[in-house]
């Protein structure tokens, strides 16, 4: 009989994937499964974007991973030769107490990070075409930008195989419980598989999967919606990502500059709650008009033709604030999930993070603020 996979990564989306590099990287007999295709486009790390920063208006705490990440994404970059960040900068707009503002303007003080402070009429003037409230103030982070989903979580499996983890594709978990110190995984297939340690990582996939746990989570649909600007200016290389925080809005504005003649823009954390299994993939008339009307009403022209949507789905924690944590009353299960719609950008720092607790039972980072104690009454 086979002996026990020392760990098992459940979910190989993009913190699932980090974790089973990690991991392989350690030498240790590692396998991660996947309920669907390896190219899929059901989960969370797909969209072409994602933003990455580090003055962090969320939590101060969230710094010092960002600035591991950053490391690591640059090492990831040279092992796999691939492009996976691309720094085109960002602006927050917004009133000064709006909390966009506030919160960067916090992490940047707190962790001395660099920030352009502009008033709107500087605003105007560094990016032409844009249409700042006469009260807001734009602050501009040059080391920040974008990083690429799919590119990223694909490079992070190749070193997972590489280093010799198994991977495996269209396997569904049914259920895992342990019987004399081992994990048995029952697969959908009929067959089980048995491992010292479990990662969780199932995305928007954890309510269901671990019903029982009671974890405070809820799925969140959330739509991205592309355009075919009338004018350049908002290309890449000319213009940043950006992240406009009005009172006037359902919820943040966020998108990046036009890539290939195509500008991507979303309203970040707005949408019905909904389950995973239920979550109504088709993009609505409402949908694109939400992001029409806030994008307007921001860089008129932005939005001149409807490109395409893509819905995705946010899994958010109460406070907004991931959980990476053990299991409750069980050190063998490693739990990476609740990432509240602002988490990819921490893949490599939370994949390595996450080995450290399923190896060595702790980690040298400071993730207090993201343990499940925080929500105990």
């Amino acid at each position: 009989m086979q002996r026990p996979y020392d760990v098992a990564v459940i979910g190989l989306g993009g913190m699932g994937a980090a974790s089973l590099a990690h991991l392989a990287r350690r030498g240790v007999r590692a396998v991660g499964i996947e309920r669907y295709a390896r190219t899929h486009e059901l989960g969370a790390s797909t969209g072409g974007s994602r933003i990455i920063r580090k003055a962090y208006f969320e939590n101060p705490a969230y710094v010092p991973l960002l600035e591991r990440a950053y490391a690591l994404w640059h090492d990831l970059e040279i092992e796999t030769q691939r492009t996976l960040i691309d720094l085109v900068g960002m602006l927050v707009v917004g009133g000064p107490e709006r909390e966009g503002i506030v919160g960067t303007l916090r992490s940047a003080r707190r962790h001395d990070l660099p920030l352009d402070v502009y008033d709107a009429g500087d605003v105007t003037r560094r990016f032409p075409g844009t249409t700042p409230r006469p009260n807001e103030i734009g602050l501009f982070e040059r080391q920040a930008g974008i990083v690429f989903p799919e590119a990223a979580r694909e490079a992070h499996l190749e070193v997972a195989s590489s280093r010799g983890a198994e991977l495996r594709f269209e396997t569904r978990v049914e259920s895992f419980e342990r019987r004399d110190g081992v994990h048995a995984i029952a697969l959908g297939d009929g067959t089980t598989l048995e491992t010292t340690r479990i990662v969780l990582a199932p995305g928007m996939w954890t309510p269901a999967l671990l019903a029982g746990l009671g974890l405070p989570l809820r799925v969140q649909r959330n739509v991205q919606i592309w355009f075919e600007p009338s004018i350049r200016q908002f290309d890449r290389g000319i213009f940043p990502a950006f992240f406009v925080d009005r009172a006037e809005l359902p919820a943040p504005l966020y998108g990046f500059p036009a890539i290939a003649g195509s500008l991507k823009a979303a309203l970040h954390a707005f949408g019905d709650l909904t389950a995973a299994e239920g979550l109504d993939r088709d993009v609505r008339e409402g949908d694109v008009a939400n992001v029409r009307n806030a994008l307007d009403a921001w860089i008129p022209g932005a939005a001149a033709k409807y490109g395409r949507g893509k819905v995705c789905a946010y899994t958010l924690t109460p406070d907004g604030n991931f959980i990476v944590d053990h299991y409750p009353g069980d050190s063998s299960i490693t739990l990476a999930c609740g990432f509240s719609g602002h988490g990819y950008k921490f893949c490599p720092t939370i994949g390595e993070i996450v080995a450290d607790l399923a190896m060595d039972g702790g980690t040298r980072f400071d993730i207090g603020f993201l343990r499940l104690a925080r929500f105990a009454p």
